[in-house]
């Protein structure tokens, strides 16, 4: 049975709690239809309420900001470049994103782009490579400054430094030779080149390099520049002679080379030839408009040039039988107008010689009439 508490002296009925008493949820200063399905409520956590004076919009963005909602690691920014808060956990997950040093990050992004060169995914493992030369570049510049701001160190670091640096050319070389594979099987043949100098400017002797810059000069029928690339790989790669009684065997490097020189030799002679039947016919051609020109002046025939000459496919003015002779017969283009009708006829070469009878007689045919009414 429960029992019945007198109310004491001082209680208030807007405020039933006796004041010594703790009111165990705050009191909302909102307004009482706000607080109406509140009241009963418990607080949110402070990180959770401050939510309350955000907008929708806002707390999307607040949402992709942090870093287990995000799908990239630019979206620290807010919108249009504005600045935000620093993000401690998304510096971490940037340091992740290069971590270890320069030579293992490029080393990862070279090995990524040789598993796109095995699947032959070109594009792919050409941008690979490129982000493993940018981050030899990026990472020696940041570095590089931070040695600057420490000042100049001591002597114990320089020869692990100097293995650091050779490991990075090396991984930088490889970067370069095979982007340049990647620009090749893409048809990017000057890009291709560029690659290769940077490649052979980094290591002189790699035969890679030279090689594909070979098939890139091949390729834009630079015939003599691939000639002289591709006997310097051929010097590389050249057996020594070790011993007189041990017979020298080349190398497949060397015989690759020798098959490209085969392929460059003939494709410079085919070249030559298509060079020298054009020449051949750019000087005929000149010398029958010489002929003919001759021709039309010892003739007496004044000939008028328009700046716009009509389309008559093949038909010219020629000399027949033999176009580099001056006593051979001119042709002419002719067109004949029957004015009456409004039609005309078209004849590609009538000789000098020839009457109008002849020409009629060409286009009609003989004993024929061209109209239905006896009026031809």
């Amino acid at each position: 049975m429960s029992r019945i508490q007198e109310l004491p002296d001082d209680y208030n009925s807007s405020n039933p709690l006796p004041p010594s008493t703790e009111t165990p949820f705050p009191i909302s200063t909102k307004s009482k239809a706000q607080n109406a399905s509140s009241a009963t409520a418990p607080s949110l956590p402070p990180a959770m309420d401050s939510v309350r004076s955000h907008t929708a919009d806002e707390i999307v963005q607040m949402t992709k900001r942090t870093p287990l909602f995000m799908t990239n690691l630019d979206e620290a920014t807010g919108a249009e470049g504005e600045d935000v808060e620093e993000n401690v956990e998304l510096e971490a997950l940037r340091a992740l994103q290069y971590e270890g040093t320069r030579a293992e990050i490029a080393l990862g992004f070279k090995e990524r782009g040789n598993e796109m060169v095995g699947e032959k995914r070109w594009g792919d493992a050409k941008e690979f490579y490129t982000k493993g030369i940018l981050a030899l570049r990026e990472r020696s510049e940041r570095q590089g400054e931070q040695s600057n701001n420490d000042g100049a160190g001591g002597g114990d670091g320089d020869g692990s430094e100097q293995e650091e640096m050779e490991k990075e050319r090396k991984i930088e070389e490889a970067c370069y030779v095979n982007r340049a594979l990647c620009n090749l099987e893409l048809k990017n043949y000057r890009t291709t080149l560029t690659d290769t100098s940077h490649t052979l400017l980094l290591a002189p002797t790699n035969t890679k390099a030279h090689y594909r810059s070979t098939l890139a000069l091949l390729a834009l029928a630079k015939h003599d520049l691939a000639l002289d690339t591709c006997t310097r790989g051929l010097a590389l790669t050249s057996p020594t002679l070790i011993s007189t009684n041990i017979a020298m065997q080349p190398s497949p490097e060397h015989l690759a080379f020798q098959t490209l020189r085969s392929r460059i030799l003939a494709a410079k002679t085919e070249s030559e030839n298509q060079q020298s039947v054009r020449r051949a016919a750019d000087e005929k051609r000149r010398r029958e408009q010489l002929t003919l020109s001759a021709a039309i002046t010892a003739r007496g025939i004044k000939v008028r040039w328009t700046g716009q000459p009509p389309d008559l496919e093949d038909a010219k003015v020629h000399l027949e039988p033999d176009p580099l002779s001056a006593t051979s017969e001119v042709f002419w283009p002719v067109l004949v107008l029957y004015p009456l009708v409004g039609e005309s006829d078209f004849l590609k070469g009538v000789g000098e010689t020839a009457s109008v009878a002849d020409i009629v007689g060409t286009v009609l045919g003989e004993g024929l009439r061209w109209d239905g009414e006896g009026e031809g």
